[in-house]
């Protein structure tokens, strides 16, 4: 089903990757732009959206990209008029920001909480502040949150912070999907579970003993279909609700974890 995205104008917030490899944004990116999409590759570092631009670019497709912290009102503005001024307007906003603070209540510091809210959280309130407007411009289209199966399950550590934070995600995609449905714009979130992307290589590898190769592993485990999930599967689901063939579908979770939330029950 080639050319899912054909004519859309698809801007990604976080579509760089934080190491080697392939993160969530950075697959849904080069992803969209397989589908026909043009691409505005969006990252607070420029150098890891320019890598995601030339791989675009590099099978045919069309990117641009642009340096913002989505933490910051003015930077998400700024956002949305350079895309607007590369391509016309906009018809699918991605929200892929994310970073991962491992503790509880005790072990999490205040700055800890404030910056794992303000990137995971504040962002997606700011990015939709300013796409929403564009959206209407064109008389519709979707916004895809990535949210996390943490929002409502402990996943093995304690992840307060993120936890909270990918929860008010899946709380602020139903809210709008609601009060924008009149304007023609859908709102959804995917819901990733156990993946094997850059992202939890540091993060995460302490809550594991330190033990990157036995983290990967005991994660694998912890998975009914027996294995961790990759960019390329929360690629495909966002693929899924930005394109029309989820035209009827606003406000899901989409859950895409290999059966683990049914384990963890």
């Amino acid at each position: 089903m080639a050319g899912r995205m054909e004519g859309k104008i698809v801007l990604v917030a976080g579509a760089g990757s934080s190491g080697p490899g392939w993160g969530n944004g950075k697959a849904s990116a080069v992803l969209y732009a397989r589908e026909g999409a043009k691409v505005f590759a969006v990252d607070r570092a420029l150098a890891s959206a320019e890598e995601t631009r030339d791989l675009i670019r590099s099978e045919g497709g069309e990117a641009e990209v642009f340096a913002a912290d989505v933490a910051k009102s003015a930077d998400c503005a700024a956002m949305v008029a350079a895309c607007r001024d590369a391509f016309g307007g906009l018809d699918v906003l991605h929200n892929n920001v994310g970073i991962a603070e491992v503790g509880g209540p005790i072990e999490t510091s205040e700055e800890s909480w404030n910056r794992v809210i303000a990137v995971n959280q504040t962002s997606v309130f700011l990015t939709c502040k300013h796409a929403l407007p564009a959206l209407m411009e064109r008389g519709g289209g979707a916004i895809v949150n990535i949210a996390s199966v943490a929002a409502s399950r402990w996943i093995g550590f304690p992840y307060l912070a993120y936890t909270a934070s990918k929860a008010a995600v899946v709380a602020m995609t139903q809210n709008m999907a609601v009060q924008y449905a009149g304007h023609g714009i859908r709102v959804n979130c995917v819901l990733p579970g156990l993946m094997d992307t850059p992202m939890i290589r540091e993060p995460l590898a302490a809550s594991y003993g330190g033990d990157v190769d036995a983290m990967i592993e005991k994660r694998h485990k912890q998975v009914p279909l027996g294995r961790m999930g990759d960019g390329w599967d929360t690629a495909n689901a966002a693929l899924f609700l930005a394109s029309d063939e989820a035209r009827y579908i606003t406000g899901a979770q989409l859950v895409v974890d290999g059966g683990f939330t049914l384990r963890a029950a």
